[in-house]
């Protein structure tokens, strides 16, 4: 290799540029016609079926994927294998989005009449608003751009980004018309970390450790027995089924640091009056919002304000939770 680092990172400097400001220029083409697109999506019975060949086919898959998870039935059918069979993924109330950046490649000729027959509404997403697809199409989503980040303005980088931005904020616009919450996401992703903070609850993570409790006039012996025993560094205080304190190692710190002798103390001596708590069925990722706020390393957790366990950082972030 016979670049410099220099030049290296001022082609690659130039190159997010020149993407971000087709990106940019795309808000010149959100008009009417894209709100037409929004309205006729949200008000279908069917499917969004998303086409395209090369690489708009590969930004029509993302598109798909985004909208699925955001609560916009979609399809991919690949525009060559249409006019060889899968035509058929087509049904009678669906929405179909053709992805071209020339709008006049030979496989876009000849699937756009056979959508048309269908009548199918048919969506443009195309960087050539002269060409065959955006005069053939119902509606049209302009993703035109000046050039491609590609030195030769040959390989698709400027347009497939704008193609993909576009589909974004295509599909942004329908998850708020649906009013699609955050519970509604986490059921279109249950899996991995991203779909644990939306879900997990605290209660899930507590329930799996053990309960360190004493009594207020415990011994400071017994409180380290049970805090030493459970493995979670603290301890509630409890009196007749009340949560009235707690104790973790660093109040035992800083007891041996004030106290010359500890034979007379008990735990009520020595616990936290005000203990930081989460309820059961916060969500997790909460309960290490408030972690963090405090600095501290575990919450007590409360079930309609009754004492039910602790959830420890060491939890959360095994889950993932960070």
């Amino acid at each position: 290799m016979n670049k410099s680092i220099d030049k290296i990172i001022e082609l690659a400097k130039m190159t997010l540029n020149i993407e971000a400001e087709s990106v940019q220029n795309l808000q010149h083409f959100i008009n009417i016609d894209f709100v037409a697109c929004v309205k006729l999506i949200f008000e279908s019975k069917g499917r969004v079926v998303v086409t395209g060949i090369g690489k708009s086919a590969i930004i029509a898959q993302k598109i798909v994927a985004t909208m699925n998870s955001t609560g916009t039935p979609a399809t991919f059918m690949h525009a060559a294998d249409a006019i060889h069979g899968d035509l058929g993924t087509i049904q009678q109330d669906d929405v179909v989005i053709c992805i071209s950046k020339s709008g006049n490649t030979p496989e876009i000729k000849v699937l756009v009449p056979l959508l048309k027959s269908s009548g199918n509404k048919l969506i443009a997403l195309v960087g050539n608003i002269n060409s065959y697809l955006a005069q053939q199409a119902d509606h049209i989503l302009n993703t035109t751009v000046d050039k491609e980040a590609c030195p030769n303005n040959l390989a698709p980088t400027s347009s497939t980004t704008a193609q993909m931005a576009m589909g974004d904020a295509l599909a942004v616009c329908l998850l708020d018309c649906r009013d699609f919450s955050s519970k509604d996401f986490a059921k279109y992703h249950p899996g991995g970390a991203l779909g644990k903070k939306l879900y997990l609850k605290v209660g899930d993570i507590s329930i799996q450790n053990q309960k360190p409790q004493v009594k207020p006039d415990d011994s400071i012996k017994s409180v380290i027995l049970e805090i030493s025993s459970k493995r979670l560094g603290a301890a509630a205080v409890i009196d007749n089924d009340v949560l009235v304190g707690v104790i973790t190692d660093g109040d035992l710190r800083r007891m041996l640091e004030k106290s010359d002798s500890i034979a007379n103390l008990k735990a009520a001596d020595i616990m936290n009056k005000t203990p930081k708590r989460i309820e059961a069925e916060e969500l997790a990722v909460n309960a290490m919002q408030l972690l963090e706020q405090y600095n501290i390393t575990q919450l007590i957790v409360t079930e309609q304000g009754k004492y039910h366990g602790f959830v420890h950082l060491h939890d959360l972030l095994k889950e993932g939770i960070i």
